[in-house]
């Protein structure tokens, strides 16, 4: 319900497109990726498809036609990249628990961080919990709570991370926007 609850609250302070996103073939997805993904990033992808809230956080959205967009293609270019980063930096504490790992939801516009899930094995999907990871250099925040309720406390302002300063800088916007990926590059379509 919390997770509903976020979802609504994001709806009434960034509104989503008037035309709804492609439809999204979850269950292929979710073979794809070896695991179910939580509802309310089900319920964010549907409302919005791909894009960016307030000029900073991109949401990863399964056959994105933008390829920066692309849950899939996200989740498999991290997935090495960590493998490698990992030989020789440590893991954060909530992925050393045997058959842990990250999946890719969201990343921060021109930063190279990325915002994952920590998806562990005794966990289901509603349960998982926000990892950032500053993408240049090796510190990793954990987020006790799920994707959307932390992109609403991102976008207000009532977070409890070291990043996104550029959402808080004067003057703070009295309603933030959405941009689907196409309106952002300036590309027709969606």
């Amino acid at each position: 319900m919390i997770a509903r609850n976020a979802v609504d609250a994001l709806v009434r302070l960034c509104p989503p497109p008037a035309d709804p996103p492609p439809a999204v073939d979850w269950a292929k997805t979710e073979r794809a990726l070896g695991t179910a993904l939580p509802a309310d990033y089900k319920q964010l992808v549907e409302a919005y498809g791909d894009g960016i809230f307030g000029d900073t956080i991109w949401l990863l959205v399964p056959d994105s036609a933008d390829g920066d967009c692309d849950l899939l293609a996200q989740w498999a270019e991290r997935d090495e990249i960590l493998a490698e980063l990992w030989e020789f930096e440590e893991k954060p504490a909530v992925l050393l628990e045997s058959g842990a790992r990250v999946v890719p939801w969201a990343f921060e516009e021109g930063t190279g961080a990325f915002l994952y899930w920590g998806v562990r094995p005794d966990r289901q999907p509603h349960e998982w919990t926000v990892l950032y990871n500053e993408g240049r250099g090796p510190l990793w925040e954990h987020h006790e709570t799920g994707c959307s309720a932390f992109l609403l406390a991102v976008l207000t302002g009532t977070a409890q991370t070291e990043y996104f300063g550029s959402l808080y800088e004067e003057p703070k916007p009295t309603r933030h926007r959405f941009m689907t990926a196409a309106e952002a590059r300036g590309t027709s379509g969606r």
